[in-house]
């Protein structure tokens, strides 16, 4: 199955679980938007990965909602410099301290302009908007940007240095 991080590059896959959402369902209400008053929480989900290229040094989390009403998508999460040896996420990790984030690691602005994690809120009687939900395995132990970058100036720097992505896509619509 292709998805929206197939643009960077096509790498091989690898193992990602979470206790909190499953690909192909709707999403559970804790990782729904809060702010934009969609019912939720705006917690991250917890995530697990394994099986990643033996040369991988660290890894980058990411969500994207590629249906949002732009001409770019709605970056909704991104997590980077996480630390090799750093194979879980707990549920939470991505609130405004980034408190359940491995040293080292850190949270982008979000396309609301937020540094944490930002649940579903797709717009009323938009549809179905499917969230990808990645890890990527970097060659790098730091992928060489700022706090102050773009998720998707990361997604560009990660051309050229992803060895393998996992991605689970749940879903949300507000009707």
């Amino acid at each position: 199955m292709t998805t929206p991080y197939d643009v960077i590059a096509e790498v091989p896959t690898f193992t990602l679980t979470s206790t909190d959402v499953s690909d192909g369902e709707v999403m559970s209400l804790p990782q729904v938007s809060g702010i934009f008053g969609a019912g939720g929480t705006d917690t991250s989900p917890q995530l697990s990965w394994s099986g990643f290229p033996e040369a991988t040094k660290s890894f980058v989390v990411s969500v994207y909602d590629p249906y949002a009403p732009t001409a770019s998508g709605f970056w909704h999460w991104a997590v980077v410099d996480i630390p090799v040896r750093t194979t879980s996420l707990v549920t939470g990790a991505g609130d405004d301290a980034g408190s359940g984030l491995p040293a080292g690691a850190f949270q982008l602005t979000n396309d609301a302009g937020l540094q944490r994690y930002l649940g579903a809120a797709p717009p009323a009687g938009h549809g179905k908007h499917h969230y990808g939900i990645a890890v990527h395995a970097v060659d790098v132990e730091s992928i060489g940007i700022g706090p102050a970058s773009t998720p998707a100036f990361l997604m560009f720097n990660l051309f050229g240095h992803t060895l393998a992505r996992a991605v689970i896509t749940p879903w949300w619509e507000v009707k």
